[in-house]
């Protein structure tokens, strides 16, 4: 099932797609109260119905599934073999090449404010950065509280997926060395705009790619990632509560722009769309900040 959150007459809902994209149903708990968001339907525990309230997609707009997470995201960096080469080739990484490849999950974080939803603009600001990136992530939520889970029960506590764009300030990750900075400008995670149950998604066969205009830059499956969701909800439970609605973007793949030579960072016009299976398309343009 695909969940979408919209806006309707100043009013955030919560609903679920019609298979062919063109309607949503808004979706209540048993006491038929709707849901503001998907964190809010995810927090309820409690199972969902369809109201029966339907409206026609382009009469809505469509949010982030998770406009405002109640927390930081968690972000894996390096977790495809092929992009942890390509980033310590570039020089933007302070690993050795014999030292690509992590041993263990590197964890960063993005800031909750930086999340906008599919079609919003992502702003860059010249004056802070012009070294601007893309990466393509299928995105975790966490659907149930839990800490120091093993990673045999941990896809019990898995609600869903989305996908998110980790876009990224290449210089300020350099200047910086923690990537916080870098990683959560104002506007730089795209998300959604769907989410989907985790049944929908088989990890050991997902095919993720990504656009910049009309140019396939990343092409990538699950299967390839060096680290599975298991490890990742095991690693960051081991000491870290984990909550209802939390986020983790489990990495991206070789073909960012810092990867090319030379770079092909975004520009302003710009149009980048990653496409994951049996979830969706995430579309977003780069503008100047100031336009």
């Amino acid at each position: 099932m695909k969940f979408v959150t919209i806006a309707r007459n100043g009013t955030t809902s919560v609903g679920r797609l019609a298979d062919d994209d063109s309607s949503v149903e808004l979706l209540a708990n048993g006491s038929g109260k709707t849901f503001s968001t998907l964190a809010d339907l995810i927090c309820s525990q409690e199972d969902v119905e369809p109201t029966g309230e339907v409206f026609a997609l382009e009469d809505t707009v469509i949010k982030a599934p998770i406009p405002r997470p109640a927390r930081n995201i968690f972000c894996v960096g390096k977790n495809y073999a092929d992009h942890a080469v390509e980033f310590t080739d570039s020089g933007f990484d302070s690993s050795k090449q014999e030292n690509a490849v992590p041993s263990a999950p590197i964890v960063f974080s993005k800031v909750p404010e930086c999340v906008i939803a599919h079609r919003d603009q992502v702003r860059v600001d010249p004056k802070v950065s012009d070294c601007i990136d893309y990466e393509a992530e299928l995105c975790v939520i966490i659907g149930r509280q839990g800490r120091s889970i093993s990673k045999k029960d941990a896809m019990n506590y898995v609600w869903g997926y989305t996908i998110v764009n980790d876009i990224t300030s290449r210089d300020l990750q350099k200047v910086h060395s923690q990537w916080l900075i870098g990683k959560s400008l104002d506007t730089f995670c795209p998300m959604g705009p769907v989410a989907v149950s985790k049944d929908d998604v088989d990890l050991n066969n997902t095919a993720l790619n990504c656009w910049v205009n009309d140019e396939l830059r990343q092409s990538a499956n699950t299967i390839d990632l060096v680290f599975d969701v298991p490890t990742l909800i095991e690693t960051l439970s081991a000491g870290i509560t984990l909550y209802p609605g939390d986020l983790i973007a489990t990495g991206t793949p070789a073909g960012v722009g810092v990867g090319f030579s030379p770079p092909k960072y975004l520009k302003p016009g710009d149009i980048v769309r990653i496409e994951i299976d049996n979830i969706g398309v995430l579309e977003n343009r780069i503008v100047n900040w100031d336009d």
